[in-house]
This record gives C-alpha cells, structure tokens and sequence, in this order.
C-alpha cells in the first residue's frame, strides 16, 4: 500500500487512535455501498459493531478496513483533515 503524504497539522494527527477510528466509522457510514462493504469485508454484524465498537478490537478492525484500501484511506484522511498515516499507524495501535 503507498501512502502518499498530505499536508496536515500536527495537531489533526495528535487524535486518539479510538477517537480516530469512531470519526472513520462515521465517515464510512455516510455511505450505505461503504458500509456494507465494512461489513461484508470484517465479518461485523450491525449489532457486534454497535455492541463492541468502544473496544480497540472493533475499532481496529474499523481502521484496517480502511487501511486495506488506499481510495477510502486517502479519501477519510482528507475528510477528517489528518494524514493517512495517522490512520495507519492508529490501526497499528489499537491492533498491537
């Protein structure tokens, strides 16, 4: 995956890796092809991501999904202002 660098604040990237990845749900919900795509690719459930997305595992799951593919990773960067290594390397925290 190439991630190309954006200009940002170093603020935008300073985010919580949980706050990151419940701002990149939101993101990903705003489309209903996205969503289900989150979906069907992480095996989550409506009700296990309701249930579970509090915890690093499903918030890590959230972030990996985007980090799987590189139009909605450079596409969620830009829409939450912060650099697509900001998600990676938040999907790498709550994953560790």
């Amino acid at each position: 995956m190439t991630i190309l660098p954006q200009a940002q604040s170093p603020e935008a990237d300073a985010i919580e890796p949980s706050e990151l990845a419940l701002a990149a749900l939101g993101w990903i919900l705003e489309d209903q092809d996205r969503a289900e795509r989150l979906l069907s690719l992480t095996g989550l459930t409506p009700q296990a991501l309701r249930e579970g997305i509090m915890t690093a595992q499903v918030q890590g799951a959230v972030l990996e999904f985007l980090g799987n593919h590189e139009p909605d990773l450079l596409a969620c960067a830009e829409a939450l202002a912060v650099s697509p290594g900001a998600i990676v390397a938040a999907e790498q925290e709550l994953n560790a």
